[in-house]
């Protein structure tokens, strides 16, 4: 496959990870994530204005850090890349505005990248993916499957209406009393729980296409959670276990029927080497990941799983995404803008709902 070699300076701030990254070629010279989960952990969620603020008071750090892990200087770079959408708007305006004052005070090229681009792309920068192959991106804010035929053309072949994945972990740990990040507080009371005891519901698959649905699914293990209390007068470890294994079946079985459909779509392209790829904190689930796995090894299509730390949130992908970009003379002025919303497909329908790390695109 062609392959850029340009060195880039990557910034991701559209969450609530602070983020800069050097890449050159496939080569990820530094990657320097900081996160913010004390901030928010006792608010249950992420609070865009402190989110915004903290983003602000980081981001000269996170660059300098990767500058200096990187061995390399500003002077060095070819371009700087920077998320410009899309996520939660102050976090995303902090890091644009950081980009463009490092891009007119070095005289380096600006490149303005879609978040959920610096996803799908990902996986040619782990394994050198050519052209076209199938992405689920599935995490706390998105839900989506894409057919990504070049790095400025994607196919979206279905997605989440209302919550992502990540985010129904999340709650469901909340509605548990088990602690957060959801899901692999979820995953690991999974694996001493019955899966068949509490047969919650799978959304939506009784309809055709690849959308999804796991807000009503949610609801259920709500209900289940209190007829139970109301039972036995409160909650065993046992029902913990129980209820985590049946719902992290359902989600499961959902997201494999769902790509078995999107697989069948993206073969009828006959392409010349097939791939399935798959990112974003939920491809972590063990369980999620071996029953995708079985599927595309009985589909003959290659599984691709990025390593998580290029999965989540990071400044490695939007730098190698920027990379792809500037390949191919794409450049900004300073009039690039920060966006909340950006979608990869700019011909499919807009997905509803908007999940807790940012609107859905």
């Amino acid at each position: 496959m062609d392959q850029p070699s340009f060195t880039v300076l990557g910034i991701e701030s559209s969450c609530d990870d602070t983020a800069a990254a050097v890449v050159r070629g496939r080569n990820i010279l530094s990657s320097i994530v900081l996160g913010q989960t004390e901030l928010h952990a006792a608010f249950g969620g992420v609070v865009p204005e402190i989110a915004a603020r903290a983003h602000a008071e980081k981001l000269d750090i996170a660059v300098a850090e990767a500058l200096k892990a990187a061995d390399t200087s500003l002077s060095e770079i070819d371009a700087i890349a920077v998320t410009s959408g899309p996520g939660l708007i102050g976090g995303v305006l902090s890091g644009v505005m950081t980009a463009k004052g490092l891009s007119a005070g070095s005289g380096k090229p600006l490149v303005g990248v879609n978040h959920l681009a610096g996803h799908a792309l990902t996986p040619r920068l782990t394994d050198g993916l050519e052209f076209p192959y199938l992405m689920l991106l599935v995490s706390g804010g998105h839900c989506q499957f894409l057919i990504v035929k070049s790095v400025e053309e994607f196919q979206r072949l279905g997605g989440t209406i209302d919550d992502a994945p990540g985010e129904a972990f999340d709650k469901t740990a909340r509605l548990l009393g088990l602690p957060q990040p959801g899901g692999p507080s979820v995953e690991q009371n999974a694996r001493t729980g019955d899966e068949k005891r509490f047969r919650l519901p799978r959304p939506l698959l009784d309809q055709e296409g690849c959308d999804m649905s796991f807000s009503g699914l949610k609801t259920a293990l709500l209900r289940q959670r209190d007829k139970l209390v109301k039972e036995q007068d409160g909650l065993y470890e046992q029902d913990r276990f129980d209820l985590c294994a049946g719902f992290q079946a359902a989600v499961r079985d959902v997201l494999a029927e769902k790509t078995r459909r999107a697989l069948e779509v993206y073969l009828e392209m006959a392409p010349a080497k097939p791939a399935f790829a798959i990112a974003g904190g939920v491809a972590a689930n063990g369980a999620i990941r071996e029953k995708l796995q079985a599927l595309c090894d009985e589909k003959g299509v290659a599984f691709i799983a990025p390593p998580l730390a290029l999965c989540t949130d990071n400044a490695a992908m939007i730098a190698y995404a920027g990379q792809e970009l500037f390949s191919k003379g794409v450049t900004h002025d300073m009039s690039l803008s920060a966006r909340p919303r950006w979608p990869l497909d700019k011909a499919a329908s807009p997905l509803l709902g908007s999940g807790k790390k940012g609107a859905k695109a």
